[in-house]
């Protein structure tokens, strides 16, 4: 009987393990909504069954809105990978947010647009520390229009990685998404691919590279953040840059 039980406590355990695992986790920002629609779903439940069982649906949506999930980034440190999950809609030159102050040299910029169902934190496009936070109110456009980069609500983060380049990566709000959430500040270190924000239902994350980058995707292309490199970074001086790797794409 030991032994079965022993068995059985392995078997539930491998369960749980493969649930976990096949289940992304909700992100902190996102809690507060699953919660409120299951409270919601228990309290209509008691006036119909079927309206309990859309608030249990509800509650799933939200969850599954606000997953993040586990990625595995490249481990080539001369990468910028994709800061979220989307389509690249735009290879450019463009000038970086003023209010950042890193100047109005124009540099190559990748967009890329999050759909509802996308999945919507925002991570970190490389190992550095953050060096700058700036927030600007604006208009809710929607995302996937040109002039969304400058017309529209956004909070840019400047990021200086090991090698010492400069990446800047704005999180900018849609005709849905009504609100940005930024969970680092100036002076935080983190990895790439570690989760740094969110936006809700909807937006545009645009990324600007350091000269001398090469650029590694092209318009209409699928990124998935965390893993997915957009560009080659310059090698640190004297050094040699080991060639573009997909791993863990």
């Amino acid at each position: 009987m030991n032994s079965d039980s022993h068995t059985g406590d392995n078997t539930v355990a491998r369960i749980l393990h493969l649930a976990r695992e096949s289940v992304p986790p909700v992100h902190p920002a996102g809690r507060p909504f699953v919660i409120g629609a299951l409270a919601a779903a228990l309290l209509l439940r008691r006036i119909a069954t079927p309206l309990g069982t859309a608030g249990v649906l509800a509650a799933g949506a939200l969850a599954w809105f606000f997953r993040e999930p586990n990625r595995v980034a490249p481990a080539n440190p001369h990468l910028a990978v994709a800061p979220a999950d989307g389509t690249v809609t735009a290879v450019e030159e463009a000038t970086p947010p003023a209010e950042l102050g890193t100047g109005q040299q124009p540099r190559t910029r990748i967009s890329i647009f999050l759909s509802v169902l996308d999945v919507h934190v925002q991570r970190l496009p490389a190992t550095g520390t953050v060096e700058r936070v700036a927030y600007r109110a604006g208009k809710f456009l929607s995302a996937d229009l040109d002039k969304a980069s400058e017309a529209n609500e956004r909070n840019s983060l400047l990021l200086r990685t090991e090698d010492g380049h400069r990446l800047t990566v704005v999180q900018i709000a849609g005709l849905v998404a009504r609100r940005i959430v930024c969970d680092v500040t100036e002076g935080d270190a983190g990895r790439v691919g570690s989760t740094y924000g969110l936006i809700r239902f909807g937006s545009r994350v645009d990324i600007y590279l350091p000269h001398g980058s090469h650029v590694l995707v092209t318009v209409g292309q699928r990124a998935i953040g965390g893993e997915t490199p957009l560009a080659a970074l310059p090698s640190a001086p004297g050094t040699a840059q080991p060639p573009a790797s997909t791993a863990g794409s």
